[in-house]
């Protein structure tokens, strides 16, 4: 699987977030609380979702289940107007990104294994220490087996 090389534009963003870690993964339950209200976001630019990841510094350096980490469950604005109540703001700086396009179940990890393992280590990239996400469509349906999704992981040239 070879990812298309993307240069992406700052992004605004509005949504929930949560703290967790693989181990204490939180993922239901942030998008069942933002998912109700998402439409309460009146200046949506597309009915995609964005599925974000903040990671501390060298998180794979590292890699243990129980990092913490931040996980967003927001959609793109055009502007930060009208934030509904218990929403926050995020804006996404530009870069360099891999993205992946993945059909599969959200359940199956084996991409990021793939990703990680196999491509980053034999491309000619580093891992850049910026969010990570992922772009759902509105139809977005969990652990469906024949769902597609862009897999964005920040990148910089290897020095």
């Amino acid at each position: 699987m070879t990812p298309k090389i993307e240069t992406t534009n700052e992004k605004k963003l509005i949504g929930k977030r949560l703290i967790m870690s693989l181990v204490n993964n939180r993922t239901g339950e942030l998008w069942k609380s933002f998912m109700p209200r998402r439409k309460e976001i009146t200046n949506n630019l597309t009915n995609d979702l964005i599925s974000m990841a903040i990671y501390k510094p060298t998180p794979f350096a590292e890699f243990k289940p129980a990092n913490e980490f931040e996980k967003w469950a927001t959609v793109e604005v055009a502007h930060f107007e009208n934030i509904p109540t218990d929403m926050e703001t995020f804006t996404l700086a530009g870069g360099l990104y891999a993205v992946f396009y993945y059909k599969g179940s959200s359940a199956d990890h084996s991409i990021f294994q793939y990703i990680f393992g196999t491509w980053l280590p034999n491309s000619n990239y580093d891992l850049d220490e910026r969010p990570h996400f992922e772009v759902l469509s509105d139809k977005y349906k969990n652990n469906d087996p024949t769902w597609e999704e862009e897999i964005w992981i920040p990148i910089k040239p290897r020095q």
